[in-house]
């Protein structure tokens, strides 16, 4: 009987600071994500991402506390899960690595006249996923960021911005 409350004391030492510090990080992910204008859907995704990443790193520890499980058969299910995750939001995360870039790099903002493939228009909205692009006809294309990286694309009102005035 003894073992028992010994492993769940463990056990309960072990989950309470990680869901804490998991807890603590969700928060600052979301507040940054916040800051940066992203969507209720980004946040939402971070917010699941951090949960699923949490309650993986969580059973890997209540694994190794009981003695069901080594430390590294734990660290190779954590590093799994890891790997899948990361494959699941390959296309977000790439998007959203293009959104900052396009942000840092001042490369296009909001009423800049752009052009992409046969895409002409006005930019609307530049998100951490995609960019929204009023074309002429007056429809609402909307291109994610990691494509429009790749571009080409031509921005016909950024050349004072970028290059200075001549």
């Amino acid at each position: 009987m003894s073992d028992i409350i010994t492993i769940l004391i463990q056990i309960v030492s072990v989950v309470v600071p990680s869901a804490i510090v998991g807890e603590l990080f969700r928060r600052g992910l979301t507040a940054l994500a916040k800051r940066a204008g992203a969507s209720r859907d980004v946040i939402r995704d971070i917010r699941g991402g951090v949960r699923i990443a949490w309650i993986v790193i969580a059973v890997a520890a209540v694994l190794i506390v009981t003695g069901i499980a080594s430390e590294f058969q734990a660290l190779t299910v954590t590093g799994l899960a890891g790997l899948a995750i990361s494959l699941a939001l390959q296309t977000t995360l790439s998007n959203i690595l293009a959104g900052v870039l396009l942000f840092s790099d001042k490369t296009l903002r909001l009423h800049d006249d752009i052009s992409y493939s046969e895409i002409r228009g006005t930019v609307i909205r530049v998100g951490l996923r995609s960019t929204w692009i009023r074309t002429q006809e007056g429809n609402i294309a909307i291109i994610g960021n990691s494509t429009l990286m790749n571009g080409p694309f031509v921005n016909y009102t950024a050349g004072e911005r970028l290059f200075g005035k001549p």
